[in-house]
């Protein structure tokens, strides 16, 4: 991967390769289009458990993520205990507060409006896990010495949106939550200053009155993403 001392390009024949003819895979595509049509954010946990091995398989999962010279600068904190998850939301509601009282600016809060959200941030103690996804500026050798990662937000952007479709795939749902700062998720979870915290992902089952903003189910349509040369 990267060491002090000199690496060279030893290439390995590619050991996997798609065995799809076209329609099978046009089918495929259409297949995981309507999968991932049925993903949703989702505020309404309810705190059934989720067995640690299902958690550890999605992380896994993003830890397979492309990244910059493959120095995979993310860190991902799967956190369960009651106690720690009330510290967590307590510190959040504080940044929460500050943000709606005006920190957020009008603009900003205003786009939030159709999402129905606020200060009070249940999720982050009903959910059974919490995932916060860190993103390592640089790493550090065994002697101290610091080396850089390269395209550090979009490798751990990549790796975050693997983990939430592997999260998908194994029939749970989440929600990304974003308080502004977020710096007290390195004290209390015990992670170096080279590590900047850039999500909590709040991960579980729905609860059975669980509802969604209808402004979520509003995507923009192909023409207005793509462009075909």
């Amino acid at each position: 991967m990267f060491a002090k001392q000199s690496l060279r390009f030893d290439p390995l024949p590619l050991p996997h390769r798609s065995t799809l003819n076209d329609q099978q895979r046009l089918a495929a595509s259409a297949d995981f289009l309507n999968h991932m049509r049925q993903r949703h954010s989702v505020r309404d946990f309810t705190d059934q458990p989720v067995d640690e091995a299902v958690i550890k398989n999605c992380i896994a999962t993003a830890g397979t993520a492309p990244s910059g010279a493959n120095h995979q600068p993310w860190h991902f904190v799967a956190v369960r205990n009651p106690a720690a998850k009330a510290e967590i939301r307590q510190a959040a509601e504080k940044e929460e507060e500050k943000f709606y009282a005006g920190g957020g600016g009008d603009e900003w809060i205003k786009a939030l409006e159709p999402l129905g959200t606020g200060v009070e941030k249940p999720h982050l103690t009903t959910a059974p896990w919490l995932i916060v996804i860190f993103a390592q500026r640089f790493g550090e050798f065994d002697d101290g010495t610091r080396y850089k990662n390269y395209y550090v937000p979009e490798s751990v952007g990549i790796a975050t949106g693997f983990l939430i479709t592997a999260l998908h795939n194994a029939g749970l749902v989440c929600l990304t939550h974003t308080p502004n700062p977020m710096k007290f998720l390195n004290g209390l979870l015990g992670r170096p200053p080279s590590e900047k915290p850039v999500m909590i992902l709040a991960v579980g089952h729905p609860a059975d009155d669980a509802t969604i903003p209808a402004v979520a189910k509003i995507k923009k349509p192909l023409d207005e993403i793509l462009t075909v040369k």
